[in-house]
């Protein structure tokens, strides 16, 4: 299909999977298995395939230790859907993932409606503890605002750490409803009147040696109090940044139909204190200060998505990018802001062409993706869907 890293003329060779001893837990939810995450490496070299994506990650933090002296603290936070079908039904010629033929596991928004999630609470308390047994300790979950639509959230730990988690937690979840029988989606936007899921990143900063937030500060900008000049610096090159490495943070065409005004999903790159209109909302004060960017769907790779995060604030420190003005209003209303892009087809062709991605990532590993990406858009481009039908069998 034309990736240089693997192809036909190449004879599809060998590559090595080199265990993270780090990783391994034992998965409570499978009897006796345990898992071990691995790094994709040469087999001749044994260093680190540059394509792969939890290679990106670790790259961009080797840069963040080495040249700025600091570590990455993140979190993220994904919601899905839950339905009462399994993933082979829905899969079948019956349903054929037709929304009239799916149930919902609920009956109506259950946006901490205590009763309505307490129906799902058979299964979702079951995620809870097989991902606490398996050493993915977690926050909460709660019900979100899409009818069968849920929201659970890991503890932040070190951006590596986080990413494995993610991955982990995604794969938990899965597995464990159809152990139930029913199926849960990562899909950004299962349907069209359905409320998009996101997936929530929040990033701060910590100075190697002293072990304090570099986000901290006595500066203040709007309603942000306290935030140094690194904080600002840092926002300003990842709102700067966010256009041109956009496939990261919306990977796929289904990602693109969740940013609608007025849906909880931003719409522009716009910056604000506690504001969850924005694209960018700070949140904390003190060393829990943080940036969490709400751009992201549920879709994301999280080993991209915090890779292009810490490389563009790191980016915006080194060439000292200073933030537009905060926004806190209702950034949806708000006029002359900077949208995000609205397609695949958009983002990858100002991704292919940035050249602080060809700098930052590597030439070999831009193409990798935009050809990825193309992939995926030629696809749909020669699909009939269903809304095509329903528009122009009858009625062209």
């Amino acid at each position: 299909d034309g990736f240089k890293y693997s192809n036909w003329s190449g004879g599809y060779g060998d590559f090595h999977l080199s265990p993270d001893h780090s990783t391994f837990r034992k998965l409570s939810w499978q009897q006796n298995t345990g898992l071990v995450l691995c790094d994709i490496t040469d087999p001749v070299s044994h260093e680190l395939v540059p394509v792969a994506p939890r290679s990106i990650l670790k790259n961009t933090i080797s840069r963040c230790n080495q040249e700025f002296g600091f570590y990455a603290l993140a979190a993220s936070e994904l919601e899905y859907y839950i339905y009462e079908n399994s993933y082979r039904d829905l899969r079948s010629d019956n349903i054929n993932y037709t929304l009239s033929k799916m149930k919902p596991i609920g009956d109506y928004m259950e946006d901490y409606h205590i009763l309505q999630a307490t129906r799902s609470e058979w299964l979702n308390s079951q995620f809870r503890l097989n991902l606490r047994d398996s050493g993915v300790p977690v926050e909460c979950t709660k019900g979100e605002a899409g009818i069968g639509q849920h929201e659970l959230n890991i503890e932040y730990d070190n951006i590596l750490s986080m990413c494995d988690k993610h991955v982990i937690y995604k794969q938990c979840l899965k597995e464990v409803a159809d152990e139930n029988g029913v199926a849960v989606t990562f899909m950004c936007k299962p349907f069209t009147d359905s409320t998009g899921s996101g997936c929530h990143i929040h990033l701060s900063l910590w100075d190697k040696k002293s072990n304090e937030n570099v986000f901290v500060g006595d500066l203040n900008k709007g309603r942000l109090k306290g935030c140094s000049k690194e904080f600002l610096w840092f926002l300003g090159g990842w709102i700067a940044r966010t256009p041109e490495l956009f496939p990261f943070y919306a990977p796929t065409i289904n990602s693109y139909k969740r940013f609608v005004t007025a849906s909880w999903a931003p719409t522009t790159l716009a910056w604000s204190f506690d504001n969850r209109t924005a694209g960018f909302r700070i949140v904390g004060s003190g060393n829990s200060l943080r940036i969490e960017m709400r751009i992201c769907g549920s879709d994301v790779n999280p080993y991209l998505a915090f890779s292009a995060s810490l490389a563009a604030g790191l980016d915006g420190i080194k060439n000292q990018i200073e933030p537009p003005n905060p926004t806190d209003d209702d950034i949806y209303s708000t006029q002359n802001l900077q949208t995000v892009p609205t397609s695949l087809e958009q983002a990858v062709a100002q991704f292919r062409d940035s050249k602080f991605a060809n700098e930052t990532f590597g030439e070999d590993v831009v193409e990798h993706y935009a050809h990825f990406y193309d992939l995926e858009s030629r696809a749909f481009q020669r699909a009939v869907t269903d809304w095509e039908r329903h528009r122009y069998f009858e009625m062209i």
